[in-house]
């Protein structure tokens, strides 16, 4: 190692055109040496097959590199209003937009509803406070989920 390493890192520094991708080629150079080194009886020459070995992986780096996407720094101010967050006036226009299909449904459908998913109770807590048995809140979910669908289906048509 201490023989070839300089002329390891000057060749793949001039190939990467990176001192410290140069050191990273190098190094996974001499990791790919030692999983053959049960070819070392059969070279003839040294440097040249280290060499190779230094010129595929800067190419495999380089493809690799290639295939991925274009990396691009954000700025700061971008990074503070993140992707993730909706702006809140979609809040409030979903909300209005729930508020107006859960009046389309029956009282009782729309309670359990209110029940189950705003006050996020189980099917035995909502049947507890709605004085009813599970297996009626878990139809009337059903019932009122599959309106629910039909309603917005529907005005997804009309929208379009």
């Amino acid at each position: 190692m201490r023989t070839h390493e300089a002329a390891l890192l000057a060749y793949a520094t001039r190939v990467t055109g990176d001192r410290h991708l140069a050191e990273d080629v190098v190094q996974e150079t001499w990791l790919r040496a030692w999983r053959h080194i049960d070819r070392l009886d059969t070279i003839h020459s040294l440097r040249p097959w280290l060499i190779r070995i230094v010129h595929n992986v800067a190419v495999d780096l380089h493809r690799r590199r290639r295939a991925r996407p274009t990396e691009v720094e954000l700025p700061e101010e971008d990074l503070e209003m993140s992707a993730v967050q909706p702006p809140p006036c979609d809040e409030v226009e979903t909300r209005i937009e729930v508020d107006t299909v859960l009046e389309l449904l029956p009282a009782v459908h729309r309670d359990t509803l209110v029940e189950v998913y705003f006050a996020d109770r189980t099917a035995k807590s909502a049947a507890s406070v709605l004085g009813v048995p599970v297996g009626t809140v878990k139809s009337r979910v059903h019932n009122a989920l599959r309106v629910l669908r039909d309603v917005m289906d529907e005005s997804s048509l009309h929208a379009a």
